[in-house]
């Protein structure tokens, strides 16, 4: 019994004929009914009998092409499949987010690639970066976006930005008439720092620390997006990274700070392993939103 042999059978079985079977296989009709007779010799019992030069199937034929039905939607299903993988990758993405890129810049990716690959189901985590990093090793995210504190061991890299931190503020506040903040502007300011295991927390402790400044943090939090929220409400200011400023343009202000205080962030992906169709097709829709930053 073979795969041709099966073919020629259920297709028999669902045109009515061996005339119309061989059309729809492309041979001829003996061809088919030579096929049949091998698979009736295979099995030890009759597919059809033969009325006035009719196949007609018998009961133990009818039994048999139910099996071979539930084989062949089998073999639809994996086609299908086939053609998700072909088009669409895998047909599902897990992506990691640290807070700073979930509010805006990485719901733009989102979109824009939901625009090319409409039927592709998406996992979107907000999460901190550890987190992301740990969870591309445990197979729980494909993709993700992370600050440069997590241990890049175990995962491959792409530096995703090095973007200038800027200084937040309530539109009220008296340092909003500076066109550019300064160590110096700190002095005795009460500041929103984000938490003391952040690199660009480390990197404007050293500019506040060079230029002989303590600084006064009144809270610490380990989001520049919660920085921005808790700018709102407070006479505290904070360094926060620009992919966290987007929703508050309208509410705070923001001046850059100098020297410039840079957040590295990194495109993470599963270790030693081919990036599929779709891993390709988001990260670069994250690379466009970041152009637009």
């Amino acid at each position: 019994m073979n795969h041709r042999q099966i073919e020629a059978f259920h297709t028999v079985m669902i045109s009515g004929s061996t005339v119309r079977a061989a059309e729809l296989m492309n041979v001829t009709q003996p061809a088919i009914s030579r096929l049949i007779a091998e698979l009736e010799k295979s099995l030890k019992f009759q597919l059809f009998d033969r009325v006035r030069g009719r196949l007609v199937s018998t009961p133990e034929g009818k039994l048999f092409h139910r099996e071979v039905t539930a084989s062949f939607r089998g073999m639809d299903r994996i086609r299908a499949a086939a053609a998700a993988i072909r088009d669409y990758g895998e047909g599902t993405l897990k992506i990691g987010c640290l807070s700073a890129g979930g509010g805006t810049l990485v719901p733009a990716a989102i979109r824009d690639f939901r625009e090319r690959n409409p039927k592709v189901r998406i996992t979107f985590h907000i999460t901190w970066s550890a987190a992301i990093r740990n969870g591309i090793i445990d197979g729980q995210y494909d993709i993700g976006l992370a600050a440069d504190e997590i241990d890049r061991s175990g995962v491959d890299t792409q530096l995703f930005g090095n973007f200038s931190g800027t200084i937040a503020m309530n539109p009220d506040h008296p340092l909003c008439r500076h066109e550019e903040i300064t160590p110096e502007m700190l002095a005795g300011q009460p500041l929103i720092g984000l938490a003391s295991e952040d690199r660009a927390r480390h990197r404007f402790d050293e500019v506040l620390a060079h230029a002989g400044i303590e600084p006064d943090y009144v809270i610490e939090t380990p989001s520049s997006t919660t920085i921005c929220a808790l700018c709102l409400s407070g006479d505290a200011v904070g360094l926060v990274n620009p992919m966290a400023t987007h929703t508050y343009r309208k509410t705070l202000q923001f001046r850059p700070f100098a020297p410039k205080v840079n957040f590295r962030s990194y495109i993470i992906y599963p270790a030693d392993s081919q990036k599929s169709v779709l891993m390709r097709d988001f990260t670069a829709c994250l690379l466009r939103q970041r152009d637009k930053l």
